[in-house]
Order: C-alpha cells, then sequence, then structure tokens
C-alpha cells in the first residue's frame, strides 16, 4: 500500500472522532512544548553567560593567587597572595606574547561628588586596562602611560557611578572625593552591563595603579593581573610563558608547585558553559516525563481503536490485506497522531519560551534544531507505543474478526 495512501487512512480515522484525538494528543503537546521550553530557557542561560564572558575582554587572562598549605592541608585558591605590582611590570617586560598586562588593584571607597555619595570599588590598572577590557570611554578620555608614572590624581567613571553621581550633568571635569582625596574625573566609561555573576560591572571607578596604590590602597599584594593576547591562538603558548615568567620572579624550585593560578576566559566559558548544560539536560529529561505519559496515552487510545474497529480489520484481512498491512496502517496512525500532537506543541513551546522571555525577563534561545529534535522524539514515541496496538491488530484472526459485534 501506498505511503500516501496510508496517511489519508490514517487522517480519516483521526477525524472520526475529534474530541477523543485532541485529547490523546494533549500528552504529546504538553511533552513537546514543555522540552521545547525547558532547553530554550537553558540554551538563553548558556547564550547570556558566553556574551558575559566576551564582555569581560578580548583574549583576557587572568592570573590569581595560588593556595597554601599547612601541615598537608590545603586551604583552598587564593588563600596564599604573593601576587605584587612588580609581577605584572616582569609580564610587561619579559613577555613576547602578550599585547597587554595590567596589575588590579581593588579599593573599596565612599565617592563623595556631584549630587551626593556612593559606595564603589576603585579598581588601581594599568593603561593597557582599556585593550585588555576592550573597554571604551562614553565621554571623556582614558588615562595615559603619563598619568600613571605622575600619580596623577585622575579617574574614569562607571556608568552606574555617574549615573548616581551626576544624573543631570557630565561628569567630565568634576571633582570626585575618594577617602577624602581629590580625584578629577576625566572620563566616564561605555556602559558594560551585568557579568556572569550577576554583578553590575558598572558601579566601579577606575584610576591609575600608582595612585590608588599610594593614596588609597598601601597594600604590597595585589588581587590579580590581567593580560591579554593579539589573538585566540597566542593564548595557550602566552599562558605557558606567564608562568615560566611568574616562577622565575617567585624563585621558584622545578620541584615546588606554583603560588598563583593562570585561567583565560576560554576556560571560564567552558566550565559556565558544562554548568549550564548539565541543567539543561536535567530540564528536558524532567520535561520529557509529559512525553512519557502523553506515549502511554496514545498506546491506551489505539487499543481502544483496534477493538472498536475489529469487524473492519477482519474484513480488510477477508479481501487479502495482510498482516503487516494492518500493522504498518495502525502504526501509519499512531505516528500521525503523535506528529500532529508534536507541531501543535511546538507552535506552543515556542510561543511560551517567548511570553516567559518577555514577561519574566529571562533569556530564550529556540534553536531550530531543537524543534526538529522534538518533532522527531514526538515521531518516535508514536511508533514505541503504537506498536503493541498495531501487533495486536495485525495477529487478529479473521474469522473471530468478522464475527465479532
Amino acid at each position: 500500500m501506498k505511503a500516501t495512501t496510508l496517511v489519508r487512512l490514517a487522517a480519516r480515522s483521526i477525524r472520526r472522532n475529534v474530541m477523543r484525538t485532541l485529547l490523546t494528543m494533549l500528552g504529546i503537546i504538553i511533552g513537546v512544548a514543555a522540552v521545547l521550553v525547558m532547553v530554550a530557557v537553558g540554551e538563553g542561560a548558556r547564550s547570556q553567560i558566553r556574551h558575559s564572558i566576551q564582555n569581560l575582554g578580548s583574549n583576557m587572562i587572568v592570573i590569581t593567587p595560588g593556595a597554601s598549605q599547612q601541615g598537608g592541608v590545603s586551604h583552598g585558591a587564593g588563600s596564599f597572595n604573593r601576587l605584587t605590582v612588580d609581577d605584572a611590570l616582569a609580564l610587561q617586560r619579559e613577555s613576547t606574547l602578550l599585547a597587554a598586562v595590567s596589575p588590579v588593584i581593588f579599593a573599596p571607597a565612599q565617592i563623595v561628588g556631584g549630587s551626593g555619595n556612593w559606595r564603589a570599588v576603585c579598581y588601581g590598572v594599568d593603561a593597557g586596562y582599556r585593550e585588555i577590557r576592550d573597554w571604551d570611554v562614553a565621554s571623556g578620555r582614558y588615562f595615559d602611560a603619563a598619568d600613571q608614572r605622575s600619580m596623577k590624581k585622575v579617574c574614569l567613571l562607571g556608568a552606574t557611578v555617574a549615573k548616581q553621581l551626576f544624573p543631570d550633568a557630565d561628569p567630565v571635569g568634576q571633582t570626585v572625593r575618594l577617602r577624602d582625596v581629590p580625584f578629577q574625573v576625566i572620563g566616564v566609561l561605555a556602559a558594560k552591563g551585568q557579568s556572569a555573576q550577576g554583578a553590575d560591572q558598572d558601579d566601579v571607578v577606575l584610576a591609575p595603579y600608582t595612585t590608588v596604590r599610594t593614596r588609597l590602597a598601601g597594600r604590597m599584594f595585589i588581587a590579580q593581573i590581567l593580560a591579554s593576547t593579539s589573538s585566540p591562538g597566542d593564548l595557550p603558548a602566552a599562558q605557558d610563558e606567564i608562568a615560566a615568567i611568574m616562577r622565575e620572579a617567585h624563585g621558584l624550585a622545578a620541584w615546588e608547585a606554583d603560588d598563583f593560578q593562570v585561567r583565560n576566559q576560554t576556560d571560564l566559558a567552558e566550565t559556565a558553559s558544562a554548568t549550564t548544560e548539565v541543567m539543561t539536560l536535567l530540564l528536558a529529561a524532567i520535561a520529557s516525563i509529559s512525553l512519557l505519559v502523553g506515549g502511554i496515552g496514545i498506546m491506551n487510545i489505539m487499543l481502544v481503536s483496534v477493538t472498536e474497529r475489529t469487524r473492519e480489520i477482519g474484513i480488510r484481512m477477508a479481501v487479502g490485506a495482510r498482516g503487516s498491512d494492518v500493522l504498518t496502517q495502525f502504526l501509519v496512525e499512531s505516528t500521525v497522531l503523535c506528529l500532529g500532537g508534536g507541531v501543535i506543541g511546538v507552535g506552543v513551546g515556542v510561543a511560551g519560551a517567548w511570553i516567559l522571555g518577555r514577561t519574566a525577563g529571562w533569556a530564550t534561545v529556540v534553536q531550530p534544531q531543537t524543534m526538529l529534535l522534538s518533532l522527531g522524539f514526538a515521531a518516535a514515541v508514536g511508533i514505541f507505543f503504537g506498536y503493541y496496538p498495531a501487533r495486536k491488530a495485525a495477529a487478529l484472526d479473521p474469522i473471530e474478526a468478522l464475527r465479532y459485534e
């Protein structure tokens, strides 16, 4: 029997009882829609994390303090800080693969100026920080090497700080006080938005690290060193070069472990993506339970259909239909039933993901391959759960089927 004829017979059989058909497809519709929405939420989270990490800067490498051990007990990453500005200067002098290097000195401070005051973190950085973070200025200028050498008391305000202190004016040229130290505002940074951890990247003040170290921080050790390469392909070699320079600067013997950590944004992106991928798979697995329930409903209704059409099956067999023909017909019916529910479910899922993104503010991404996979899974459910009723119909004895009332 031709495939088109089988599909036409299946559609005619399904149209006999529209309400029962819709109720039967409901489980498949809910299952496909739930899977699509859950995967869309997971993909949206992954996309947002990737965007946030890319927003950190171009080909960025992060050098942070390492771990300490006492009596064989490790105290974890960052517990043993030997990073200094001299390490950053050594990397600037000796590295051949790094495009820019910047120490980062954190100095939380109450900022007074403009229309009030605001508490934020002042970052003492090198002039190369702009290139590393790929962070432009919205107005004014960035400080340069001359400002750095002369330890000028100049700063740039993040978009959030500028909005809080100077809501109706341009801060450039104004004076603000950080821990009672006057700084001249020479620029306002372009808005960056939230980081992958949800922190506001614009709630910062940037100033030359030479000024911050002498005027605000006064500490020998620094929190981190940032660096960047000219191209992503240089990252692995640059990390090895950084490790070699840092080990020499810290006087570490060959048998001693690194007292620092070197990571790049690819590592950060892979870690974050792996976490969200696990969550996406978990959500999709939970949502797939609805498809299982819908498949059981399909099997039940197909068994009822076989019972109702026993006499019809007997007549078909009496006029020459083989058992394989009956098996194929019922399998096609269950598959068409599930595919119909899958198509509606995809529509509901896409609409649900869009509504969720608009109302809850969540990032949702519906990919075409996800829709195709959902339809394929719906068809597989129809074949799997429709096989037993179809096999039962094909195994009927024609004489007994004709006698059935």
